[in-house]
């Protein structure tokens, strides 16, 4: 099977829209809207004024009922459109995943010296399955490289052009389905039965549809249920409260009173902000298993980063040039450089722009030069120089023990007698968490190449801004705990774990969480599945094993442990955004029941004049325009609900603060602005 992965979609486009206002219709079966009960309620709210308005055919008021009624269908279905509009965003990116699925031939063998291969079709593999892969292959399933070693191209799934290296018996040996083997050849064992593959799990978790009430929602509706119960008194004690004041007011004007009121505008929203929640996560290339663990991220208080990688470049850079005391160290340099030119690697590189950087050295035109690329036998590398009376200058550059041993050899004489001051700086490398390696030119010992795991630009940064956020940073390495806290002083971490093992992050972990803290962790490892499992939430990369793919609540398609940060910053946004919208509907149910109440009663009640602040024409189109209203905010709201409110690091308090300046007084004049624009409208074209 091929796969390509699924692209960010647009906001909005033209088919998306278009199936969204069919799927807005469908979801007008009473079993789908019971799910969210204030839409429920507004849906009985609309059944109940059509029989009402159907009644009263000959009542004047008829155009206006008609009216109200359809306005309450609307608004059900403004609702269905909002959550219709979210879902759909998850079921293209499914489509355009099962629509460039096929099948593909696996070489099944029966077991791993087994010379007879046969073919059949990835649909009939089951987990236990041994296959082989060879160059050119598109792997037939998931599954753990079990012999071999092969470059993978992974970019179906990631994005990433770059082929990655996948080897049995390491943190890299999990491959997955539909990706296709470069180079090489690696013998595979099928962890998953047609239907439970990576890509099957894929496809459904980026349908909005599948997606579970998280606890939190469960709870915000178990709150709008009992604000919606409270209305629901309230509306029914008006007729005898008319009455004793000598008033009528229609059973049709109580029930579009009683929609008005609930919180209709967060109870339609409410499901779209959560699939628009993991949706962000997907254009992340990130695939959260759960609702609960996205706002997990958004919860969390404390974050356990790898330093390799995450918080280190992870490629070791040349950081300076250490020589002897007898040795220049524009020598050292010089050799260094000559000996580095014809490396690729990140450390050869990083030397020769050292070098460069500090004396200004060029390769110009100098002798003629045989490079030695590095082996793993002799654990140097190095380069020839031809000499002008016919003899080599040899110099040699790796580690201490082998250019030691290597220049002892030339000059004839055992290994032991090694600089003092040599044995110093590779210590004093060493233990400042660096690689040391030395340089030699022929029988002669220059000095050290301090090589450093550089901390990331802008690292230190970002760990003040979790750090204003209230989320606590805490470094993982398996460093000596002297070489841990120089780095974690040098990125601005909170804390460190030294040495650490499985069973040291784990207990970490559980010490946190006992303190009623929320934690999250990366790991690609299996000696990582026991703390991603912990974890609040675990965050598996794509490259690792199965086994922590499984443990994981979250996996990164791109393996980027620095993903944690922006998984955090979704977490918060989606919190925030539900936030945000519920503060602006319960705002605006108030502000309507000031607009309406008056306006009803004001025939009844002439000092209640002072309160009828908007100056409604009628009670007949304070209803109307207040119903218009309640439908069309919905709609207003929808980008603000799938984008996500902007989330910018500060303190909870200031959060608050702006939450109730921007969301709260908004919420509060907006229905009356716009009830009264309505009103004018209403009250010009005749509609009341």
């Amino acid at each position: 099977m091929t796969i390509h992965r699924p692209r960010p979609l647009a906001l909005f486009d033209a088919a998306s829209l278009s199936g969204a206002a069919r799927d807005a219709v469908l979801k007008l079966n009473p079993r789908h809207l019971i799910r969210t009960p204030v839409m429920f309620a507004t849906a009985l709210a609309a059944a109940l004024a059509s029989v009402l308005a159907a009644r009263d055919l000959a009542d004047p008021l008829f155009p206006v009922m008609a009216q109200i009624a359809a306005w309450l269908w609307v608004t059900v279905l403004f609702a269905n459109f909002a959550e219709a509009v979210a879902e759909g965003r998850g079921k293209a990116q499914a489509a355009a995943l099962r629509g460039t699925r096929a099948d593909t031939i696996a070489r099944r063998v029966a077991s791993a010296d087994a010379s007879r291969v046969t073919e059949v079709p990835a649909s009939a593999l089951r987990a236990g399955d041994l296959v082989v892969c060879e160059a050119g292959d598109t792997i037939p399933g998931d599954g753990d490289v079990v012999a071999g070693i092969a470059t993978v191209d992974e970019s179906a799934i990631t994005g990433e052009s770059a082929p990655v290296i996948r080897e049995s018996g390491g943190d890299r040996s999990a491959v997955t389905g539909g990706t296709r083997v470069v180079s090489d050849r690696i013998l595979v064992r099928i962890t998953a039965d047609p239907g439970q593959t990576f890509l099957d799990r894929m496809i459904a978790l980026v349908e909005g549809a599948t997606r579970q009430k998280t606890p939190n929602e469960i709870a915000l509706s178990i709150l709008l249920v009992g604000m919606s119960l409270i209305f629901l008194i309230v509306v029914t004690t008006l007729p005898a409260f008319a009455s004793w004041s000598g008033t009528q007011v229609p059973v049709l004007f109580l029930v579009a009173l009683f929609v008005t009121l609930i919180p209709t505008t967060i109870g339609g929203l409410l499901s779209a902000i959560g699939i628009a929640g993991m949706d962000r996560l997907v254009t992340f290339n990130v695939i959260a298993k759960s609702g609960r663990s996205v706002e997990a991220a958004g919860d969390i208080d404390v974050l356990l980063l790898d330093k390799t990688g995450t918080i280190t470049l992870g490629a070791r850079q040349a950081h300076a040039f250490l020589p002897l005391s007898s040795v220049a160290e524009r020598d050292l340099a010089e050799a260094a450089f000559l000996a580095s030119l014809a490396d690729e690697t990140p450390e050869g590189k990083s030397t020769v722009a050292l070098a460069r950087t500090r004396f200004g050295l060029t390769e110009g035109d100098g002798p003629a030069m045989t490079f030695l690329p590095f082996s793993a036998h002799t654990r140097m590398s190095g380069v020839d120089l031809a000499r002008a009376d016919g003899g080599v200058t040899r110099i040699r550059k790796g580690a201490a023990d082998a250019v030691v041993a290597a220049v002892a050899d030339r000059a004839g004489r055992t290994p032991g007698g090694v600089p003092k001051e040599l044995t110093q700086a590779v210590e004093q490398v060493a233990k400042s968490g660096g690689t040391p390696l030395v340089v030699a030119r022929d029988d002669r010992l220059l000095g050290v190449i301090h090589l450093k795991d550089i901390i990331k630009p802008g690292i230190r940064e970002r760990f003040a801004t979790l750090r204003a956020m209230g989320i606590r940073t805490v470094m993982i390495t398996g460093d000596n705990p002297l070489t841990a806290a120089a780095i974690a002083a040098e990125a601005g971490v909170d804390d460190f774990l030294a040495e650490a093992t499985p069973e040291r992050k784990l207990e970490l972990i559980r010490d946190y969480q006992k303190g009623g803290r929320l934690v999250a962790m990366c790991g690609d490892g299996s000696n990582d599945a026991p703390a991603l499992a912990q974890a609040d939430v675990g965050v598996a990369m794509n490259t690792g094993t199965q086994a922590a793919r499984e443990a994981g609540n979250m996996v990164d398609l791109e393996s980027d442990p620095t993903k944690l940060i922006e998984i955090v910053m979704i977490g918060k946004q989606l919190l925030m955004s539900r936030g945000a919208l519920t503060t602006f509907s319960i705002a605006n149910d108030v502000a309507k029941y000031f607009a309406i109440i008056p306006a009803l009663f004001l025939a009844s009640y002439p000092s209640l004049q002072a309160l009828n602040v908007m100056h409604l024409a009628s009670p007949q189109s304070a209803i109307l325009s207040a119903i218009i209203f309640n439908a069309l905010i919905i709609v207003a709201l929808i980008p603000l609900a799938l984008k996500g409110v902007r989330y910018r690091p500060a303190a909870a308090e200031t959060l608050l603060r702006r939450n109730l300046l921007v969301y709260g007084l908004g919420g509060l004049v907006a229905p009356f602005l716009g009830i009264k624009l309505i009103d004018l409208l209403v009250t010009a074209l005749g509609l009341a």
